[in-house]
């Protein structure tokens, strides 16, 4: 009896679970999205492609730096207020980008955006969905969360190409505002309470927790490796569409690319979950970076077309947030989900350091030598780079706190 209830889906599960999918595939879809805008708003002599990539470089390291304080946050005091502020000042940040200045692209889309994202992204939103599941259904929730929130970019991304073509950018962006003080609304259904058959949970204590995670070797280098993770993502998300804008490509083609990394997404996050419970977190996590690298490899080797600019977007689509069911295993395996919020923010810093890096020095290659070769070769080393890190971090201890709860 002890151990079917412990698979209950409750109420305050599923109600929470189908808001925090919302608001993930909103907060995804409109950052993933940013990307589409660079083209228009540098051929209006608004910015330049180098002042583009840094506003998205701020934003990825605030994102960074905010994510454990919003994690903290939420652990302490529950998702409503967090994830509803940030939804508020995501709309800022995107209606400060409507001046095409440098103070509202800097601080708009960098300092707001990567603060709202920080809350109304993975580190806040799986740590909502830890603590309302159970052991034994807790990696499948996270799972379908991870992949519900990539529908979002299959479609405002191309909604966003579209409302560019036929009207402007400045459109484009009163729409994403629109739709990020949407996701206000969404944070009021979010519920509390502890796992069925768990009782009153673990009182967070992120100092203590910190100390903890940062004398664990396996956390410490996922943590290292992770760096690949958003150095990779952010060039593509940020500077793909103008990558294959000067390839010759029409502009239509980079808003179909991300919304098939979008939609391939989905299913690619399920699968990565499926295969935790077998392979163990660790192993495919390795996977994920070697397949991931691979497939940039190829794409840069081979002639940009349309037929591989899409065939390399399904594939980075199926690998882009499978992350998540790993990384997330991982901690709770680790720690439990008491303090995951906290931990995974740390964890993602180094994330956000990747990203900015990846989304500046995208900005600068293309700025001094004309096009994105030395990124495409930056992405590669570093991939291989992480896959070594995440095979030495082994198995070992990962699986803690999960197994002994079932």
């Amino acid at each position: 009896m002890a151990e079917r209830t412990s698979g209950t889906w409750t109420p305050a599960l599923l109600i929470s679970l189908v808001a925090a999918g919302t608001i993930l595939s909103l907060s995804m879809g409109l950052r993933q999205s940013l990307g589409l805008l660079m083209e228009p708003m540098v051929r209006g002599g608004a910015v330049t492609v180098a002042t583009f990539g840094f506003a998205m470089a701020l934003q990825n390291l605030a994102w960074g730096i905010g994510q454990p304080f919003m994690g903290a946050l939420c652990d302490r005091y529950g998702g409503r207020l967090v994830v509803a502020g940030a939804a508020v000042l995501y709309c800022a940040g995107l209606a400060m980008m409507l001046s095409g200045s440098l103070i509202g692209l800097y601080i708009g889309s960098g300092l707001f955006i990567g603060l709202a994202v920080a809350a109304t992204s993975h580190g806040v939103l799986v740590g909502i969905i830890s603590r309302l599941a159970s052991p034994a259904i807790r990696a499948t929730a996270v799972s379908i969360l991870a992949a519900v929130g990539s529908l979002g970019t299959f479609i405002v991304a191309p909604a966003t190409q579209a409302t560019i073509e036929r009207w402007n950018w400045q459109a484009a962006l009163g729409g994403l505002a629109l739709l990020a003080a949407s996701m206000t609304a969404m944070a009021l259904l979010f519920r509390r309470g502890a796992p069925p058959s768990e009782g009153e949970p673990p009182r967070p204590d992120a100092r203590r927790a910190i100390v903890e995670a940062l004398s664990n070797r396996s956390f410490v280098i996922t943590t290292l490796a992770f760096f690949a993770c958003g150095f990779q993502l952010i060039f593509i998300a940020t500077h793909l569409p103008n990558f294959i804008a000067i390839c010759g490509l029409p502009p239509s083609v980079g808003a179909n690319a991300l919304a098939l990394i979008g939609i391939c997404n989905a299913f690619g996050t399920l699968l990565a979950g499926y295969l935790c419970q077998r392979l163990g977190n660790g192993l495919v996590l390795a996977m994920i970076y070697l397949l991931r690298t691979l497939s940039i490899a190829l794409f840069f080797a081979l002639p940009v077309t349309v037929e591989s600019t899409l065939v390399f977007a399904a594939a980075m689509g199926f690998l882009w947030l499978s992350v998540v069911p790993p990384v997330s295993g991982i901690i709770n395996g680790l720690f439990g989900p008491a303090n995951f919020g906290t931990l995974f923010g740390v964890m993602f810093l180094s994330h956000q350091v990747g990203a900015f890096l990846g989304a500046w020095l995208g900005g600068l290659s293309y700025q001094f030598s004309g096009d994105y070769s030395i990124s495409w070769l930056a992405m590669i080393v570093v991939g291989m780079i992480a896959v070594a890190l995440q095979l030495s971090a082994g198995e070992r201890g990962m699986g803690g706190h999960e197994n002994a709860a079932r």
